[in-house]
């Protein structure tokens, strides 16, 4: 994954990072570590994390030099893969992160926004009252903004976009042609930390909203962006309003989501998906090609290509007419 908004503080020095886990007397060679990424983006030099087998196809490949994981589960690594183990691989992960990322814990409000009047974009974009444009701000061409609107720091805007009143963007790139409907707010950091006795460790979010060509998120909608990964938005893919994706949700082409859906973290849904309203989906799960969802319904599991699901839990649709007769 590449991040262009938040800057790596790296490198850092393994015992270092080692020290911030609470492990003492391994015996590593000295060398520095560049980066923390996901286990299929990590480079050598890097350093992973690995806490759940459901990504022991991704395991078995990495390329990190280092990986946090747990006695259970490090033979799924690479023999050139040095493996730290520890009692809870997301708090050390989370430690970790924040070393090389400090900035992308909090989400204050942007001190740096200027009223639009005051900027290069006063002419070239046609806009409402109120407008507030944040540093390292991109606008193409042909884009409206409406009233009350805040593109904070961190923003890159395609051609022909138009940004509703009172919306809220950062951290997020629009494609040419993106509608984002009024009360929108995108690209905010994910639901993510780790219940502690004394005190919740927050989880930083290192990652984008990328919205492609050609898509609607409609009113009152949130899309919180990715944490190690980025949260991804297809092609044509229409939200209705007030829908919530979570962190590193990856939503393919052609979708269609009608109102009041909610997205748990990390889940993969394929192109050409239909999902009616007040539908709820689970983290972590893989959603098909052409893949129909009935509204209300709770899915828990992955679904594959070409089905037809509803219920709670979702179950194929014949099944679910047949039980509910």
């Amino acid at each position: 994954m590449h991040n262009p908004f938040f800057k790596n503080k790296g490198p850092f020095n393994i015992d270092k990072l080692l020290k911030l886990c609470g492990i003492k007397n391994i015996k590593f060679i000295k060398s520095k570590v560049s980066n923390i990424r996901n286990l299929d983006d990590a480079k050598k030099g890097d350093i992973t994390f690995f806490h759940s087998k459901k990504y022991e196809s991704l395991a078995l490949k990495t390329k990190a030099s280092y990986c946090i994981t747990t006695e259970a589960l490090q033979k799924f690594l690479p023999t050139n893969c040095e493996k730290i183990i520890v009692e809870n691989v997301l708090i050390s992960t989370a430690k970790i992160t924040q070393l090389f990322y400090p900035d992308s814990i909090t989400d204050n409000f942007d001190i740096t926004v200027k009223d639009i009047s005051k900027t290069l974009f006063k002419k070239k974009v046609n806009h409402g009252k109120n407008v507030l444009i944040g540093k390292n701000v991109k606008i193409g061409k042909n884009c409206l903004i409406g009233h009350n609107s805040i593109l904070e720091k961190n923003v890159i805007i395609g051609n022909n976009c138009s940004i509703g009143s009172n919306v809220i963007i950062r951290n997020t790139i629009l494609h040419d042609n993106v509608a984002i409907l009024d009360g929108c707010i995108i690209g905010k950091k994910g639901f993510g930390f780790f219940p502690n006795k004394i005190k919740n460790v927050r989880y930083p979010h290192i990652g984008v909203v990328i919205i492609k060509d050609h898509s609607e998120i409609g009113c009152g909608s949130t899309i919180d962006r990715g944490s190690m990964s980025n949260t991804i938005i297809g092609k044509n893919t229409y939200l209705d309003n007030q829908i919530h994706i979570a962190h590193n949700n990856k939503i393919g082409d052609n979708c269609i989501i009608a109102g009041q859906v909610g997205f748990a973290g990390s889940s993969t849904l394929g192109n050409n998906v239909l999902i009616g309203g007040q539908a709820g989906i689970s983290g972590h799960l893989k959603i098909g090609d052409n893949v129909q969802i009935g509204g209300g319904s709770g899915v828990i599991k992955n679904i594959t290509n070409n089905s037809r699901v509803m219920g709670y839990p979702a179950k194929d649709l014949k099944n679910f007419i047949k039980d509910n007769l």
